[in-house]
């Protein structure tokens, strides 16, 4: 294997239930699991690491399932009450695309719901689904690669997440401290010394949000896992989960042993970021000598971005903060979204008089950047810049973005660019997924972006790769000098001339109060519809107001010199309002449009709203 495989570790598959987790992990430290491999052999498979859980065969699902196969479970004699494993609702977990929970107790309000005990189950629903979706016939032994973000449940749910693979008789590849993209770059990578590729990917992290919570996203080469995915994987683990017995998960501790391959797998993403850039410099070795760049990583998973990819290629990385992993975010929260984040990149580049700033979220799908002079490039101002980029690429291409971008970004991508920008819906799988669906129907797209930082690029298979996206900008950089071009990144800046910026912008979250009497026992979704047709009627009312001719998503209006677009969020009980226009009081006054259309809906909580008009 060329030294590639660091590390072969031979351990025992037991749950800990009292384990004690060291916060600041270890990142070659494994907890103690083990798994008995036995082949997977004409749609059939064994667990014997558990004798509770002898898992035999791929039968009929026994729920609604029709022609689907699943893992079952034979449960030993004892049913012994497990310690926390209490009646779950798995479909709660899901996010969307995503699966979501907290990881870690102490957080009044927030209690746990994403255990060790849960985390084995959706890996073995996993496991099944994959086994499943290609057709495993026994001809080989399928694997998965697991990583993880910097939060500190990481280690325990790696070792859960394990557990229910290597059961489910497949092979278990860890990378330790990984990015998602690189999770799904595994699977496309042709490298048997690096175990590549593998089937199928699991990324545990929950993006930004605070330490005590954590997550998986999950990956084929066919790329990111849908909603519909995740709620069969889901389905498929609350019946594995119930059929756990105390017995099974204690009682199995060095009765079999099996190996867990660990590779540094980002040895080979992060290659490949660099190759990227010398090649659009003409293969020059160095085509960042000379240029300093600042790195913010926010203390989760980015900190390689400045040694493994910036210092190869010649750049000065000197200034560089938070580049080391702590799961508790102490600087701040790693959001390129967040504005103490950006003000602590911005600050950093004009600190150390450098000439670009990047900052990346936690686990490294989104990122956004800042110019030698504090110029931050992020929301509407990277869209625009990576349009400007792939335009000159792909000259008439259709930009999809989410559903809150500008409409000076229309102007800019239409009249100045020449490309055309289709606005979607919030969510960064339905923009990359509506980008996918035009090309399907003869309508070339090349980049799909939110306002969030998450861009994907059809060169790079449709995958939303913050890293990627920054060596995007890099390329441009580098390969402007090669042609003679100086000035660093003012070559970034001057692509966005002509981009017409609002004086003035604001969101506000409208809750929705679910227990309150005028919801008249329905879903706040059903009640959040109401009041988007209510302002939908009430609009048609008044003349100096027009809906936009084309909107997949809420209502957008356009009127008093702006707009305002008001939708139903994704997944919580609230109506977020988006307001952009030439002056703080043309904004007000198209709040006041939406204050007196909503007056209507008690359980609607307006006080944001209120104190926003009423404040200006």
């Amino acid at each position: 294997m060329s030294g590639k495989i660091i590390e072969n570790v031979s351990v025992s598959q037991c749950y800990q239930l009292s384990r004690k987790f060291d916060t600041h992990y270890q990142r070659d430290n494994f907890a103690p699991f083990m798994r008995n491999m036995l082949p997977f052999q004409r749609g059939k498979l064994a667990w014997t690491a558990i004798p509770s859980m002898q898992l035999r065969n791929f039968s009929k699902y026994q729920s609604s399932f029709v022609n689907r196969r699943t893992v079952h479970c034979n449960a030993a004699p004892s049913t012994a009450a497990v310690p926390n494993l209490d009646k779950v609702d798995f479909l709660k977990l899901q996010n969307g695309s995503d699966i979501r929970g907290v990881a870690v107790a102490g957080v009044e309000g927030e209690p746990l719901n994403l255990t060790e005990p849960l985390s084995e189950a959706i890996a073995a629903g996993f496991a099944a689904w994959l086994l499943e979706k290609k057709k495993a016939d026994g001809s080989r032994r399928l694997s998965i690669s697991v990583g993880h973000d910097s939060r500190i449940s990481a280690k325990k749910l790696e070792d859960a997440i394990s557990r229910g693979i290597a059961g489910a008789g497949l092979d278990v590849v860890q990378y330790g401290l990984a990015s998602t993209p690189a999770m799904f770059n595994s699977t496309v990578t042709e490298d048997d010394a690096f175990l590549c590729p593998v089937d199928g990917s699991i990324m545990i992290t929950a993006s930004h949000l605070p330490y005590n919570r954590n997550g998986f996203k999950f990956f084929t080469n066919a790329g990111g896992l849908g909603k519909a995915d995740i709620k069969n994987i889901l389905e498929r683990a609350a019946d594995l989960y119930n059929k756990f017995t105390a017995e099974g998960l204690t009682s199995s501790k060095g009765k079999a042993l099996a190996s867990v391959k660990r590779v540094d797998y980002m040895n080979v993403y992060t290659s490949d970021l660099v190759k990227a850039v010398r090649k659009a410099a003409g293969n020059i070795e160095k085509p960042l000598e000379g240029f300093h760049i600042v790195v913010d990583a926010g203390n989760g998973a980015g900190g390689f971005f400045a040694a493994k990819v910036l210092e190869p290629l010649g750049a000065v990385t000197s200034g560089s903060q938070f580049l080391e992993p702590d799961g508790m975010f102490p600087n701040h929260i790693p959001n390129p979204e967040d504005k103490t984040a950006m003000k602590a990149i911005t600050q950093a580049v004009i600190d150390n008089k450098a000439d670009l700033g990047i900052i990346f979220d936690t686990d490294v799908d989104r990122s956004a950047a800042v110019d030698s002079t504090g110029l931050e490039f992020n929301r509407n101002r990277l869209i625009a810049l990576m349009s400007a980029i792939v335009l000159e690429e792909h000259p008439g291409t259709t930009i999809v973005t989410d559903s809150v971008t500008s409409d000076g970004l229309t102007t800019f991508i239409e009249k100045k660019l020449g490309g055309k920008h289709h606005r979607f819906k919030r969510g960064y799988k339905n923009v990359i997924d509506e980008a996918i669906r035009l090309n399907s129907v003869g309508e070339e797209s090349h980049l799909a972006i939110e306002t969030s930082g998450h861009g994907a690029l059809k060169e790079n298979h449709w995958l939303d790769d913050g890293a990627y996206l920054m060596v995007k900008i890099l390329n441009k950089i580098a390969s402007a000098r090669a042609s003679g071009q100086t000035g660093g990144s003012k070559v970034l800046t001057g692509l966005l001339e002509g981009l017409q910026e609002p004086a003035f912008s604001v969101e506000l979250r409208l809750k929705i109060n679910q227990s309150h009497q005028d919801l008249k026992g329905g879903s706040f979704r059903d009640y959040g519809e109401a009041v988007l047709k209510h302002l939908e009627n009430y609009i048609d009312s008044d003349p100096k107001l027009q809906k936009a001719p084309v909107n997949y998503e809420g209502v957008r209006v356009s009127g008093y010199g702006g707009w305002f677009l008001l939708r139903l969020s994704l997944h919580d009980p609230v109506l977020p309002l988006n307001i952009e226009a030439t002056s703080n009081n043309d904004a007000v006054l198209l709040g006041n449009v939406v204050r007196a259309a909503l007056k209507e809906f008690p359980a609607l909580d307006t006080s944001a709203l209120d104190k926003f008009v009423q404040a200006s």
